[in-house]
């Protein structure tokens, strides 16, 4: 029986658009910014900012150096949001209503910009913010640790006390996947952008 359900944040509950954030750290000048943005999992300062192992300023700072003129934090939130194709109403709608019978927890690879916009009140229509939706937020940024590592699947079980046989993952990474199923996690990987509802009810229908 599945008590508890794990999503990833950007991917499945929201869009992403990866040519569209490239777009824009080329026109505030990272000309290399190609090789530091991945969809599942950063390199160099990028991912040093999810891992937290900078914080916003300390980033913000090395990537200005980096490139040779100081950088405002609304020029690279701009940037960065540039990944946030769509926040699918839909999707958070749906997994409300999963509220009622399932634990709901979200582990991501992210940064504090993201968590900065999911934190306000223009992420949603309703203006509800990311975390009414989930009974624990695990965050790369705030861990130390980033999907695929198992270090971090292990760190939110020891803190929750799920158990991964009784709790289903969702994730459009598959390397993230693979780590979950290793651990003995029920797992579903969805595509960017895909309706995943009807196929996670199935799955949820199967394991009542």
């Amino acid at each position: 029986m599945i008590k508890n359900i794990v999503f990833d944040l950007g991917g499945v509950l929201i869009h992403l658009d990866r040519s569209e954030c490239i777009r824009r750290f080329l026109s505030i000048g990272v000309a290399d910014i190609e090789a530091m943005l991945d969809p599942y999992l950063q390199r160099g300062l990028f991912l040093d900012l999810e891992l937290g192992r900078k914080d916003e300023p300390t980033f913000r700072a090395e990537l200005s150096r980096h490139i040779g003129r100081d950088l405002t934090y609304r020029e690279v939130y701009h940037a960065l949001h540039g990944f946030l194709l769509e926040v699918s109403v839909p999707k958070f709608d749906y997994i409300d209503s999963l509220r009622q019978h399932y634990r709901l927890y979200l582990l991501s690879n992210t940064n504090p910009y993201v968590l900065d916009y999911a934190a306000g009140d223009t992420f949603l229509p309703s203006g509800r913010t990311l975390d009414t939706y989930f009974d624990r937020i695990y965050a790369s940024c705030r861990m130390g640790l980033c999907k695929p590592d198992k270090a971090i699947f292990l760190s939110m079980i020891a803190d929750s006390g799920m158990v991964p046989e009784e709790t289903l993952f969702v994730d459009d990474g598959p390397a993230n996947v693979a780590t979950a199923e290793a651990l003995g996690f029920h797992t579903y990987c969805p595509v960017n952008g895909e309706d995943w509802i009807p196929t996670l009810e199935r799955i949820l229908s199967e394991h009542q």
